[in-house]
């Protein structure tokens, strides 16, 4: 299934609005392709040398402060950054304007039941700081945005503006995340069919719904923490079609049995979680792992290991711009250590990188397998 898969769901641009949202695609992709490499340029040519002159403190502090006092570079944060908040108003627009329909038109899906899913919400629950500290992405509302009973924004806001940074970023429009772990696990593990499937962190479904299509005898499921995110991402399974079990629990504790799941994915959930979150989440996956199941859980290529002072000054942008609070966390993260500590045997483990299927991203995963009875 495409990144960009149309559904019922999806708000509808109009004429002004879809010029806005391709200047927004053009304006990052200007940003990261052509202009960042200036960036660098003005290290090496005016930065580096200064600090070769002598400057205290540690490397990557004192590179910070220095390009921060550099205008050519603040110039290019606040455009990046003016350019990441343009995108939501963007997409915002459209989403605003129809929430009427969006909402009469997941409330009527929901009433028909086709695609035989469901939506577990706990009114009880509370997110955990770490999702509600802050607007992750600069996303309105942050991820556990809940306007109110029917209220989908949080997840229509997540897709769409999901989709446009994906492509401001330069990553391919015919492929997507779920589709990319698929083949690696057919290629890994062949023959294997799962019967009991969780997606953890589903956000607005857009990873749980490939994976109940692909693999159309199993039982899937799907948490996230946010209720306008599973409001959406149930009201999108049925508008494509799919049979996905939706509930609001966090992937630390999830409630299910021990055992109970043949396949346990994750989708860009590691680098948005604190430490703890993400050993308590590993803890999890190998508890509800079944006999002979297979975790796969796939994240951006973001790693510190072997980079350069600069390179990690440079990566670590979207920390200090982008209210990414996990963003170095995740990069600085030693992922087989953290298998180990979930008491999961090193040698059903493997931790690497897979390009996708046109080039434009190498997904980092972090993956194994229990032993079958």
């Amino acid at each position: 299934m495409a990144r960009n898969t149309r559904h019922e769901l999806l708000a509808r641009p109009d004429h002004d609005e879809v010029a806005r949202q391709a200047f927004v695609v053009a304006l990052k992709q200007g940003l990261n392709r052509s202009l960042r490499s200036g960036n660098e340029a003005l290290y090496q040519a005016v930065v580096e040398p200064a600090l070769a002159a002598g400057t205290a403190g540690p490397a990557r502090e004192a590179i910070r402060d220095a390009m921060y006092g550099q205008s050519a570079y603040r110039s290019w944060c606040a455009l990046n950054r003016g350019a990441q908040e343009m995108m939501w108003e963007a997409v915002g627009a459209p989403i605003r304007r129809e929430r009427a329909r969006l909402e009469a038109a997941a409330h009527r899906l929901a009433a028909e039941g086709a695609a035989g899913g469901s939506l577990d919400l706990d009114p009880g629950f509370d997110p955990p700081r770490g999702v509600t500290a802050m607007d992750i992405h600069l996303q309105p509302g942050g991820y556990a945005l809940d306007l109110g009973e029917g209220d989908l924004t949080a997840g229509a806001l997540y897709e769409a503006g999901g989709n446009l940074y994906a492509f401001g970023q330069g990553i391919g429009r015919s492929d997507s995340k779920a589709a990319h772990v698929q083949r690696f696990i057919a290629a890994r593990w062949p023959g294997f069919s799962p019967r009991r499937i969780l997606d953890m962190g589903c956000s607005a479904g857009s990873a749980s719904v490939p994976h109940a299509l692909a693999y159309p005898g199993a039982q899937v499921h799907a948490i996230d923490v946010g209720a306008g995110m599973l409001r959406y991402a149930h009201a999108r399974a049925a508008a494509l079609g799919a049979a996905v079990h939706f509930h609001q629990r966090d992937c630390v504790a999830t409630g299910f049995p021990d055992g109970h799941f043949d396949l346990v994915v994750s989708h860009n959930l590691m680098h948005e979680s604190s430490d703890a979150t993400r050993r308590g989440m590993l803890r999890e996956t190998w508890r509800l792992l079944a006999p002979g199941g297979v975790f796969v859980h796939q994240d951006v290529p973001l790693r510190f290991a072997g980079l350069s002072e600069f390179r990690k000054f440079e990566l670590s942008w979207d920390t200090r711009n982008n209210n990414e609070p996990f963003w170095e966390v995740y990069a600085n993260a030693d992922l087989d250590a953290d298998l180990a500590a979930a008491a999961i045997p090193r040698d059903r483990t493997w931790v690497g990188h897979l390009p996708q299927s046109d080039g434009s991203l190498p997904w980092f995963v972090a993956c194994g397998s229990r032993p079958a009875e």
